[in-house]
């Protein structure tokens, strides 16, 4: 499985995610890769799910494999969301 988080910028905060995402995958015990990007870099990749922010909904509105989560260092919310979302996906 492919991962990417993705901010604005590809820097702070998509690395913060991406760690915080190692540590919940990891948990969870699914193989994944997990790459960080900026907005820009993800248009025309391929990917199985993009995880950002709230504050990137209208940006990724047309996007169907992706979670938006509030605070990117609550491995509890990321957890709870990625768990949600893969459970939707069987």
């Amino acid at each position: 499985m492919k991962i990417i988080a993705v901010c604005g910028l590809g820097m702070g905060s998509s690395l913060i995610l991406k760690m915080t995402l190692e540590s919940v995958m990891s948990q969870l015990g699914i193989d994944c890769d997990i790459e960080h990007w900026d907005m820009g870099t993800i248009k025309g990749q391929v990917y199985d799910l993009l995880i950002t922010t709230e504050s990137f909904r209208d940006s990724f509105s047309e996007i169907s494999n992706v979670v938006y989560v509030k605070n990117i260092m609550d491995a509890s919310e990321v957890k709870e969301k990625i768990s949600n979302y893969l459970n939707q996906k069987g």
